[in-house]
């Protein structure tokens, strides 16, 4: 794509020539999460079958690399150091924190929290670990000691939680359909903004700051003005709850999936559909890659020849192949 901001009409172009879909197989179950690191080298996945994947791009290729292995139940989010783009931290069901460092190959530091952990998030400022359970308790793990540095109890239930870029608020989605927004490092309470009429389910911010977009029940997507705070336009174009959401490098895109059998990616500035990706099975976790089109993503699909899950990991937007190939 040029150094300008694409159009509109310059992305529906792109990807009618970049629509290819390269995949990989590297767990026994299904994929919940699907991560790029900050450099864009490395895609990771977390799995229903207790480990963690983490892949090589190399140029249009997605090579299987190591598998990490360590947790006694299924890591269900992961989500990388904003700047090293060698620690990933993955929650799960194991009531453990685990940090990971793919120069050293292995585990980094194991904090033990209270209850079965489902969200994960780490601060822009690469000091915070947060950490969601099913009880709603949200704990705040230094990452420089590993020791849980406060625990913060809600009465609410609390699907998916989210620093803004300047490390200066936090943000819950619940189900009431509001986005809880604290201050930070104090969370003393701010406001509630109320983002949809049902469950409100995920919460993404853009790499540039310029938005964030939460996911619900609704099969909306709502688009808001990450200073002002501000709903600018709702995306409702999926039939299901919206599972899962992402933006492109450059915020002109953001993608949207649930059990509709398509990924929806619209344009940001208008809500328009700029394509969409058709799968065969509900999808739970999409992620676009920080410095190009590519968008990697993971369904439920199934291994009818070994009735188990197929455990695949997926990128869209490679070119499709030309001659010598």
């Amino acid at each position: 794509m040029s150094r300008q901001e694409p159009t509109f009409e310059d992305l529906r172009s792109y990807f009618r020539s970049h629509s290819k879909i390269r995949e990989q197989r590297a767990h026994t179950s299904k994929v919940h999460s699907v991560c790029w690191n900050a450099d864009g080298r490395h895609l990771a996945s977390g799995s229903f079958d207790k480990t963690v994947a983490v892949y090589t791009l190399d140029r249009d290729r997605l090579i299987k690399g190591s598998i990490y292995r360590g947790h006694t139940a299924s890591v269900d989010q992961l989500c990388w150091h904003k700047t090293n783009p060698d620690q990933f931290a993955t929650a799960s069901g194991d009531k453990t924190v685990r940090v990971w460092d793919i120069r050293a190959g292995k585990c980094a530091s194991v904090t033990n929290t209270k209850g079965e952990n489902i969200n994960i998030a780490w601060s822009p400022d690469g000091k915070t670990i947060a950490v969601g359970n099913k009880e709603d308790l949200i704990t705040f793990i230094d990452t420089r000691t590993n020791k849980i540095r406060v625990e913060e109890p809600f009465s609410c239930e609390v699907n998916e939680i989210s620093w803004n870029n300047t490390n200066d608020l936090f943000f819950l989605t619940n189900g009431m359909g509001c986005i809880n927004v604290l201050s930070y490092p104090s969370l003393e309470h701010q406001l509630t903004l109320k983002g949809h009429p049902a469950n409100c389910i995920c919460i993404e911010f853009g790499p540039t700051g310029k938005y964030f977009a939460t996911g619900s029940a609704d099969a909306q997507v709502s688009l808001w003005d990450a200073n002002e705070l501000a709903c600018l336009r709702m995306i409702s174009r999926l039939e299901w709850p919206v599972r899962t959401i992402s933006f492109s490098h450059d915020e002109r895109l953001i993608a949207s999936a649930s059990e509709d059998l398509l990924i929806d990616v619209a344009f940001t500035e208008t809500g328009e559909r700029v394509t969409d990706i058709h799968v065969e099975a509900s999808t739970f976790t999409v992620a676009w890659h920080p410095k190009q089109y590519l968008l990697a993503y993971a369904c439920d699909e199934k291994d009818v020849e070994r009735r188990r899950d197929a455990g695949n990991v997926k990128i869209y937007g490679f070119p499709e192949q030309t001659q010598g190939q």
